[in-house]
């Protein structure tokens, strides 16, 4: 299997990101998605990829604090989380 060139995942993940389904999990994930995916590890978007697989409803609640997120999750939500407490 051929490697997706880095550019063209992170358009992927961008767009991703800013069309989730929900409105609220758009104007969370896609400004993030806009200003951090650039800097991210390799690990970081690895674990960021898996996320959003998840649905908008358990992510928003993670997001928020409404619920606990899955250990495999938490990394990456405590960064979405960091980003929006700025």
């Amino acid at each position: 299997m051929v490697a997706e060139p880095a550019d063209q995942r992170q358009r992927r993940l961008r767009m991703r990101s800013a069309r989730r389904g929900t409105k609220e999990m758009d104007l969370i994930l896609g400004p993030f998605a806009q200003a951090r995916l650039a800097q991210m590890p390799e690990e970081d978007l690895a674990d960021y990829e898996a996320l959003l697989e998840e649905n908008d409803q358990d992510l928003y609640a993670w997001i928020t604090g409404r619920a606990t997120p899955p250990e495999r999750h938490g990394t990456v939500i405590e960064l979405v989380r960091r980003f929006h407490a700025v």
